[in-house]
């Protein structure tokens, strides 16, 4: 199909290159201006006279941050829940999904855990409770609080179910002739094609797990273990330096707060802005990819 290129048109999507250009910018500046302000001097920043490129280029905001033990040691604990908390919630929402997939022939029971995953979307404890359940069960300050409470979200098990349905049963039935099991089926036919889903998966997992701060203040006793948008959220908001050493306290007296909190907040933004790129081409493909080709 061969596009007409009418004045309309061409005014269209001059519009739209203009719109979107403008958009992005947006979105930009605030990033570009937190990591200028982080590599500018304290007095450049006081005065207002940085925008979207440093005045007075130094590291010493860096330096400082990391020689800070803590935030060191809040980030390896935010990579470490990512690292269980999307390995977990990736195995749970595949083997939630799977059977729930199938029809009631196959699965007699499947309208009834339909219905109990469709109630816990509704309807939850609350934070006491939850609070308890954590507390009773020994998860407190370790890094099991942070991981297991959030491990299965029924929206991403919805998601994933919805892919395996659009799959044709072809697949599975030409897989049974040839000998195969369920275990081999799902390993071998249905998640090799299903790296829309779970790369989608993943990048919910990923924002969820590195931008939560809530569960590490109730869960966790000591500042050590908080996860890094924890300890963000304590200096940023509650401006605590009770952490802070008698080197600490000298050493920030020599830069500015705000050039520190942007540092720590662009190095926080970091991972994310590094992972979405890899995960971009799933979704340009779509959550839905055919694997038979007519």
């Amino acid at each position: 199909m061969i596009e007409r290129r009418t004045p309309s048109r061409v005014l269209f999507v001059y519009a739209n290159y203009i719109f979107l250009t403008l958009f992005s910018l947006t979105c930009l500046f605030p990033i570009l201006h937190m990591a200028a302000m982080s590599l500018s001097s304290n007095s450049a920043v006081t005065a207002g006279w940085v925008t979207i490129w440093p005045v007075g280029f130094n590291l010493d905001s860096y330096k400082y941050i990391f020689s800070n033990h803590i935030f060191l040691q809040t980030v390896l604990v935010s990579f470490e829940r990512l690292f269980l908390g999307v390995s977990i919630s990736l195995i749970l929402t595949v083997l939630a999904a799977y059977p729930l997939s199938k029809s009631n022939l196959k699965f007699r029971s499947r309208t009834i855990y339909s219905w109990y995953f469709v109630v816990t979307m509704i309807f939850n404890g609350g934070l006491i409770p939850t609070f308890m359940v954590v507390k009773e069960t020994g998860l407190m300050d370790s890094i099991w609080a942070l991981v297991i409470p959030s491990a299965v979200n029924v929206f991403n098990i919805v998601l994933m179910l919805n892919f395996f349905r659009t799959q044709p049963i072809e697949l599975e039935e030409s897989a049974q002739m040839d000998g195969a099991g369920v275990w081999r089926t799902l390993w071998s036919i249905y998640l090799p094609i299903s790296k829309p889903s779970l790369a989608t998966i993943a990048l919910f997992t990923i924002i969820f797990h590195w931008n939560s701060w809530f569960d590490g203040m109730i869960y966790m006793n000591s500042p050590s273990n908080y996860p890094l948008q924890t300890y963000l959220r304590t200096v940023i908001v509650a401006r605590d330096l009770t952490n802070m050493n008698a080197s600490d306290l000298s050493l920030i007296a020599n830069i500015s707060n705000r050039t520190v909190l942007a540092a720590q907040l662009f190095v926080s933004m970091l991972p994310v802005l590094c992972i979405y790129p890899f995960l971009q081409k799933y979704f340009v493909k779509g959550l839905v990819l055919g694997s038979v080709k007519g």
